[in-house]
């Protein structure tokens, strides 16, 4: 399938401005130039043309919002003033695998501002003494060059990068329903734990009452009980000091 056919594929019933990403990889363009794109994907931010026969860039539309466009296997040697006019806040630029010789052919992307990683592996240019310093000197703005920075650190895999940052937002609303679940259980758990010491503490408290109330009733019995025998002990101590007057009250006689 050529080029034109796929991206009218791709594109379907869908509005051109509402298109943020394109693959036509392998589709060949029958003019070795960019077929089926227009200005009016105004929204692109991802472009792949990965062995599309590409002999040229000078018919690349306007695309304000491109991030990263892939461009390996083509036939593409240089002129790539294009870019820096028609994507102007290209993060990724990838030209591995195609006819790119010296570091002239590459000197327009100076004009890239935004531009922080270039592939030209398997290019000529690869080839040349001090190949790696010089292109970090002719492009200051880029970071990494072919895949490693200047101290041979490894670029980040921006794919695998967006999938963790998916699986964490997938996870997250899973784990604030946990969380919420233990909350729940823990505050009814709370609850039912407070309640429990009240029941417990109103029947300890009723206990003591009724203690008190049987320690009162005894007590009052107790005193009662003290109370009668005093009287009788009174009683019976008047009744001895008569008998022992009315003794005496005979002896007189």
């Amino acid at each position: 399938m050529d080029m034109k056919k796929r991206i009218t594929l791709e594109l379907g019933n869908r509005d051109p401005a509402e298109v943020a990403e394109m693959v036509v990889d392998n589709n060949h363009s029958l003019s070795g130039e960019v077929e089926g794109l227009s200005d009016e994907f105004i929204q692109l931010e991802v472009l792949s043309m990965i062995n599309v026969g590409l002999n040229s860039l000078a018919k690349l539309p306007s695309l304000p919002k491109l991030r990263k466009l892939e461009l390996s296997e083509n036939n593409l040697s240089g002129s790539f003033e294009t870019l820096s006019q028609k994507c102007p806040n290209l993060i990724y630029l990838n030209l591995s695998s195609n006819k790119i010789k010296e570091l002239s052919n590459v000197e327009a992307l100076q004009n890239l501002k935004n531009l922080q990683s270039l592939d030209l592996l398997n290019c000529e240019i690869t080839s040349l003494v001090d190949y790696r310093d010089s292109v970090f000197e002719l492009l200051p703005q880029v970071t990494y060059l072919d895949g490693f920075d200047q101290e041979e650190n490894e670029a980040p895999d921006s794919e695998t990068s967006e999938e963790d940052e998916d699986g964490e937002d997938e996870a997250g609303p899973t784990g604030d329903y946990e969380d919420e679940d233990h909350e729940d259980d823990d505050e009814d758990g709370s609850e039912g734990g407070e309640v429990g010491l009240s029941v417990r503490g109103k029947w300890a408290t009723h206990q003591e009452e009724e203690d008190d109330d049987e320690e009162g009733d005894y007590g009052e019995e107790e005193a009662e009980e003290a109370e009668r025998a005093d009287a009788q002990g009174q009683k019976r101590k008047r009744d001895v000091e008569d008998d022992s007057e009315d003794d005496e009250d005979d002896d007189d006689d």
